[in-house]
């Protein structure tokens, strides 16, 4: 199990005392650093069956700086896979992947019912 998160998100931190809470083995990346890429962003969000638009962090300060609420109606989807890959803090975080298991954000019902 990976998780890509953000050191000083709160959300992330939540995600991560959960996972230490439930004794589960994970590996955690930072997000930014990670530094993934186009293909290894699809395939993620091809295991996810979730909209692409679920995989950008759309309270960040990149996604409103480059006004991607209006921008993202007019692009196809590698156009949006190009743009996650051109920078982590353009996806929502925490990013949990597990084989096939992808999970988006941190809900605590959604990681009891899919990690447990």
């Amino acid at each position: 199990m990976k998780i890509y998160y953000y050191p000083s998100c709160s959300t992330c931190k939540k995600a991560l005392k959960w996972l230490d809470n439930s004794e589960l083995k994970y590996e955690k990346e930072h997000i930014v650093d990670a530094n993934l890429t186009r293909k290894e962003i699809e395939n993620i969000y091809k295991k996810s069956k979730l909209d692409i638009k679920k995989f950008f962090n759309t309270s960040g300060k990149v996604y409103k700086e480059l006004d991607l609420k209006n921008k993202l109606l007019n692009m196809n989807e590698s156009e949006k896979l190009e743009l996650l890959a051109s920078n982590g803090m353009l996806l929502k975080r925490p990013l949990l992947v597990e084989g096939n298991k992808v999970i988006v954000g941190f809900n605590e019902k959604e990681y009891e019912e899919k990690l447990k």
